[in-house]
């Protein structure tokens, strides 16, 4: 894929930050990125694990800046996009794709740090990169593309799910006020929505679903590719579902 003919060619030339580069879905937004001609600065925890992970895709990461960030911690954020703006001018897109689940409880039996755990993985992380790259853009002026990654969960909450919920609702508020806040700015920003992705690790925790029916790493990347060319110029403030068939 690393190969692909470009889809968008505004994009070539383009500066990028990823975060959660090294997961399912980062990766496959790292894949689709490369292969439009976007320069790359890719956020993971493991920079070695990442650079060996690219290689084996066919990615020159030789250009390729990599940050070992923590996400919660503002100083750690600041800090990379100082580097990243040192080494290439500036930032044109960030997709946001850091994020997670895990097995929750009822309300009124979660754990505070059940809580806090996942609201501060989903949106607080999501709010201090998104925060962090805006200000750049701001500062050089120049037009921009917030991406977050949402759910599907973001829209209703269901029984064992209330803090996931409210971590991904909390991403379509921030996509929704940065929107208002930035657009006449030249700056968008939108948030998808997956379903289920087919990744290894959710058909081993449900191996007896439909797998056709989820939707692949690739799919969404390619949506959120289309959200971060010159063709979504007018689109800002979207919570965009990528459903699948699901």
């Amino acid at each position: 894929m690393a190969t692909t003919t470009p889809t968008y060619p505004d994009l070539g030339g383009k500066v990028a930050v990823i975060s959660g580069a090294g997961g399912n879905l980062g990766l496959a937004v790292t894949r689709r990125l490369y292969a439009e001609n976007v320069r790359l600065a890719l956020i993971d925890r493991n920079e070695d694990r990442l650079r060996q992970t690219l290689r084996a895709e066919g990615i020159d990461d030789s250009k390729v800046l990599i940050g070992p960030v923590d996400l919660l911690k503002k100083s750690d954020i600041d800090s990379f996009v100082d580097r990243v703006v040192a080494m290439f001018g500036q930032i044109d897109i960030l997709v946001n794709t850091a994020g997670g689940w895990r097995p929750s409880s009822p309300v009124h039996e979660l754990d505070e740090s059940q809580w806090d755990f996942l609201v501060n993985l989903n949106v607080k992380t999501t709010f201090l990169l998104s925060s962090a790259v805006a200000r750049r853009m701001v500062e050089k002026g120049n037009p921009g593309r917030i991406i977050s990654v949402a759910g599907r969960a973001a829209l209703k909450g269901d029984a064992n799910t209330a803090a996931y919920s409210v971590g991904k609702a909390g991403i379509l508020r921030l996509t929704e006020s940065m929107s208002a806040e930035l657009l006449e700015r030249g700056i968008t920003v939108n948030a998808v929505l997956p379903s289920t992705i087919d990744t290894p690790q959710n058909r081993q925790g449900s191996p007896d679903a439909d797998f056709s029916k989820w939707v692949s790493a690739d799919s969404i990347a390619g949506v959120i590719a289309f959200l971060a060319s010159q063709a979504a110029r007018d689109i800002s403030g979207a919570a965009i579902p990528v459903y699948g068939r699901s």
